[in-house]
């Protein structure tokens, strides 16, 4: 008889829960280690159908695990097992594993699907390459507001010229530059590191085909599309290239009961960071780029009927749309021509 399992995974422990036949037959906790956890499945239900776990920090691990391990591993998406799991009296990670379990038996869920781990780790140097930039950027603005306290402003300018400028500025204020000198060493520390992973993803993007593909669009470098792939992966896992336009929250929200009706703001669901490197390359083909496009043309039309910030998600939306549609067919970006979206 089949057995549907459900794991409330926390960093440290893991609540399991196991139902057969409509009722639960086990439940406990294990150390949060997938091969642990594979054991105690196959000791407690040697026939599981489905064993099922939320999206979180430490999904991506347990899937890839629990795959290898031979189990039927779904992960699910958290927004919708928190209706049903909120229906529980007391909220308790028992309670949780017991929830996920009953979804699984019903078969009430939407799988998620999980990143492999080469696309992890190219996502990861995106994400670390754009936290030290901005590290960065806080560590300067900091040493700026420190130094006009005392009356020294630190003229405009980036990199060396930054360095140059807050040296000279200091000369003759020694007890201020106790402090600020190693705010500046951290700084110039945090640059070079920021460069040094700027290279490794130049370097990624140069090797890849479809990267330089998606970088023939005006606008739209080798951050946006190394973050663009890793987020889609495979083009074949959109049956249209208008459902990854959705997919990253960049339509509108819908209201509808009785006789109201409207659209609201987008939803802003999916991936935040891709999200924000879409609109990014959005507001340069509106203010920055001299290459004219019909893409261009229709977002400075938009942009004088509803606004300039709309019109740059309008565009961002439908890049993204451009983009899957790029890398289905292998075309390059034409600019008399776009997308129907």
């Amino acid at each position: 008889m089949d057995e549907y399992i459900g794991l409330d995974v926390s960093l440290k422990e893991t609540a399991v829960s196991i139902r057969r036949a409509g009722k639960r037959v086990w439940r406990g906790k294990c150390a949060s280690d997938p091969q642990l956890l594979a054991a105690l499945i196959r000791k407690h239900a040697p026939a599981a159908k489905r064993v099922v776990f939320e999206t979180g920090p430490l999904s991506v691990w347990f899937f890839h695990a629990l795959i290898a391990e031979g189990l039927p591993a779904i992960c699910i998406d958290a927004r919708h097992a928190k209706a049903a799991l909120d229906m529980a009296a007391n909220k308790t990670d028992a309670n949780d594993a017991d929830g996920l379990a009953h979804l699984a038996e019903v078969g009430f869920f939407r799988e998620v699907r999980v990143k492999g781990f080469d696309s992890m780790l190219s996502r990861t140097l995106v994400a670390a390459r754009t936290k030290l930039v901005r590290a960065t950027l806080d560590v300067a603005n900091q040493v700026r507001g420190l130094m006009k306290t005392f009356g020294l402003i630190v003229p405009r300018g980036i990199g060396g010229k930054f360095d140059a400028n807050v040296r000279s500025l200091l000369d003759g204020h020694t007890e201020l530059a106790r402090i600020i000198l190693p705010l500046l060493e951290a700084w110039r520390s945090m640059r070079i590191q920021a460069t040094e992973l700027s290279r490794q993803l130049l370097a990624e993007a140069r090797r890849s085909q479809q990267c330089q593909q998606l970088m023939t669009i005006p606008g739209v470098g080798a951050i946006t599309a190394t973050a663009y792939l890793t987020a889609v992966e495979d083009p074949a896992n959109f049956s249209r290239s208008r459902s990854v336009g959705a997919w990253l929250g960049l339509t509108t929200r819908r209201y509808q009961s009785g006789e109201v009706d409207y659209d609201g703001h987008i939803s802003r669901r999916g991936d935040t960071h891709v999200r924000a490197l879409l609109y990014e390359a959005a507001v340069v083909i509106l203010t920055r780029s001299h290459a004219d496009s019909d893409l261009r043309r229709w977002g400075m039309k938009l942009r004088e009927k509803i606004g300039f910030k709309r019109a740059a998600v309008a565009v961002a939306r439908k890049l993204a749309v451009i983009m899957h549609a790029m890398l289905r067919s292998g075309e390059l970006f034409t600019r008399t021509k776009i997308a129907t979206a």
